[in-house]
């Protein structure tokens, strides 16, 4: 559990497990109806809906403990909060990997830094063993970026949801670590 909740650091962020507290700070930020142009998720309701989720997710695991429950702020090593990323590692040590970077601190590569740190975070304590991310087809930045760290695409889902008036595509990108993909190719090799 102790890994769950512990606080990452880059050059230019720390990542700070998410708890009820950070509602207020994070807010605004997550009210910014632009956050949610591909997904099919709105801004919360209201300060007390975010600090209940975010309670719900000070646990770091699903009810039935299946799953870990992974959330992280993003603040500036001055104080700005910058953003949230989470990830859902399960059973199969398998992640699932999402974020916010908020709309006046896109485009400076916040989010690379932070997955980046994330990723190598969940090799270890959580030894997940591939990442998914899901992406709108339309959200071209966010499709850059998974290009940019060696993300792979490898399915196109068409209608894989239909909100804010219309149906989307989507894009599995996948990560499987360099020792995970070279101990598989081993195996592999010495079964034949």
């Amino acid at each position: 559990m102790s890994a769950a909740n512990t606080v990452l650091t880059t050059q230019r962020l720390t990542l700070e497990p998410i708890t009820a507290a950070h509602a207020a700070q994070l807010l605004a930020g997550l009210s910014d109806e632009m956050l949610y142009q591909f997904i099919p998720q709105n801004p919360p309701a209201s300060l007390e809906a975010l600090q209940t989720r975010y309670k719900r997710l000070e646990s770091r695991s699903s009810p039935d403990g299946d799953e870990w429950w992974l959330n992280w702020a993003l603040r500036l090593t001055d104080g700005e909060y910058v953003g949230v990323i989470d990830a859902t590692v399960d059973e199969d040590n398998i992640a699932t990997m999402g974020w916010f970077i908020f709309t006046q601190h896109q485009r400076k590569g916040y989010a690379k830094e932070a997955i980046t740190k994330l990723r190598e975070h969940l090799e270890g304590p959580f030894m997940a063993e591939a990442f998914k991310i899901f992406i709108d087809t339309r959200n071209a930045a966010s499709v850059a970026l998974m290009e940019s760290l060696g993300f792979k695409r490898e399915a196109l889902i068409p209608n894989a949801d239909n909100f804010k008036g219309s149906k989307s595509d989507e894009y599995r990108y996948t990560y499987v670590p360099p020792s995970v993909a070279k101990a598989a190719a081993k195996s592999k090799g010495g079964k034949r």
